[in-house]
């Protein structure tokens, strides 16, 4: 694997596999609860199986600035606060509209912090957002949505692993700008904590955008397939450089 190192960058502290030349940049964030490294090992599977990423693809992990050290979890980060018992019972009501209705106090603030690390490594790297694919799991696949939906120009993807419709007021009139944006989303059928319908109706949104949406539905709950690896490899694969 390329080099890993911890850096702050902007104002949130990141973990970095460095390309030695690059020519894309890719950035994922992780989901509420989870240390900052924890989606490290998904760069790396990339890289390793993805040869002719390795040196061309630079991915880095920003950790999320809030600590829930005081909610037990000593290494756990979130990109804002969770109701946890609301979220429960959302799930367990099946009332799953009342998730759209969620706006994060913490949510600008957080983009902002996420896109001053993309602004950073662009012009330390030379590249810009057409050369730029960001995505991310759970809480931090929210982010990245929102940052994609106020962002200008767009970035050249959008990976969705396991996330789901929210600040529909804000969102959705923002929506159209995805058009002919290629996104990949994936989401499991027995998801425990972001319920599948709601999977499908953020989709939805996507598709009456125009977006290329390419949705990976699997058996499964919570976490991240193979198939949604595979697929954000494919997402990558273009802004690569051809050989001559």
């Amino acid at each position: 694997m390329a080099a890993l190192e911890r850096r702050t960058i902007g104002e949130l502290n990141c973990h970095v596999i460095t390309a030695e030349h690059p020519e894309c940049l890719v950035v994922l964030c992780h989901g509420f609860g989870a240390p900052g490294n924890d989606l490290v090992q998904i760069g790396a599977y990339l890289l390793e199986s993805n040869p002719e990423f390795v040196d061309r693809v630079t991915i880095v992990f920003p950790e999320a600035p809030l600590s829930l050290a005081e909610l037990g979890m000593p290494d756990g980060r979130a990109w804002w606060p969770l109701d946890m018992m609301r979220l429960n019972q959302v799930v367990e009501s099946g009332n799953y509209r009342d998730l759209r209705a969620e706006s994060p106090e913490l949510l600008p603030s957080s983009r902002d912090k996420v896109h001053q690390v993309i602004t950073e490594l662009q012009a330390e790297l030379k590249l810009d957002m057409s050369q730029t694919i960001v995505g991310g799991f759970s809480q931090g696949s929210m982010l990245v949505t929102d940052l994609t939906l106020h962002a200008n120009p767009k970035p050249a993807g959008l990976v969705v692993w396991s996330g789901t419709l929210l600040n529909e007021a804000v969102w959705r009139p923002l929506a159209d700008s995805l058009s002919g944006l290629p996104i990949v989303q994936s989401h499991g059928t027995t998801d425990e904590i972001l319920p599948f319908e709601a999977a499908e109706s953020l989709k939805e949104m996507f598709n009456e955008a125009g977006a290329q949406t390419r949705f990976l539905k699997f058996s499964g709950g919570h976490t991240i397939p193979p198939e949604a690896i595979q697929a954000t490899s494919e997402l990558i694969q273009p802004l690569l450089k051809q050989a001559e």
